[in-house]
């Protein structure tokens, strides 16, 4: 890895740990983009995955007693089903397409976040398969699943500390189901993974004190910029490459 990209791996996981504690979401949106510049888009993703999980089994342990489990494993089986389908596309799409495909579905991700509070599209059992599906392709080919769970629960009108919740335990099943699909961490070098969880760890202590200073309005901001940043960049390097 080239010494530019072994400093924008550290920077985009604390970026994304650092969103996460601060907003309580936002974590993909923000180190997926910056990751696949970093590691490529195929184990940029799978790293992305790996983290994603470990930093929805940390909020889970404090938030389980929340957890609708009934309806989260309504929206976690329409997502098992997809998920192959975006393994082998992640596994056979050429590097250079993948990166547009990433990035542009990351731009698509943050449209839903930034419009959804308008957005009332996913009622009843068929707006859960929908959304349900949705997440899972696009977390497992651009590690981005939330934006579609968001609308879903804006759409329901979903109790927001019981989403929350239940998102974590949604987020580990299909983090952990997409990583078996695309084969697993021992694809990653034991020194990137070695980074990438030291950044996190260091970015959520960061996190838990910057909180205190940092008003929700103006880390969404800034949630909103370096995600976009970041997925732009993907799409440019990805047209630059074709």
């Amino acid at each position: 890895m080239a010494v530019d990209h072994l400093l924008l791996l550290p920077v985009g996981v604390l970026a994304g740990a650092l969103t996460q504690r601060v907003t309580g979401v936002g974590f993909a949106l923000v180190s997926a983009p910056l990751l696949v510049l970093a590691a490529g888009p195929f184990e940029g993703i799978v790293l992305a995955n790996l983290l994603g999980l470990i930093v929805c089994a940390v909020v889970l342990a404090r938030t389980w007693r929340d957890v609708e489990w009934r309806r989260g494993i309504l929206l976690v089986i329409p997502a098992l089903v997809v998920i192959p389908v975006g393994a082998y596309v992640a596994r056979h799409v050429p590097g250079p397409p993948l990166l547009v495909l990433i990035g542009s579905l990351v731009l698509v991700a943050l449209a839903l976040v930034r419009f959804t509070s308008r957005l009332t599209a996913l009622h009843g059992p068929g707006g859960a398969i929908a959304a349900g599906a949705s997440s899972g392709f696009m977390n497992v080919t651009a590690g981005v699943g939330g934006p579609a769970m968001v609308l879903y629960a804006t759409s329901t009108r979903w109790e927001h500390h019981r989403f929350v919740a239940t998102f974590q335990f949604y987020s580990i099943i299909v983090n952990a189901a997409s990583l078996t699909a695309k084969g697993g961490v021992g694809q990653l070098a034991p020194g990137v993974v070695a980074v990438a969880v030291a950044a996190l760890a260091v970015g959520l202590v960061l996190g838990d004190l910057l909180a205190r200073r940092v008003s929700r309005a103006r880390a969404a901001k800034a949630v909103m910029v370096l995600a976009v940043a970041g997925a732009v960049s993907t799409v440019v390097k990805g047209l630059l490459a074709l």
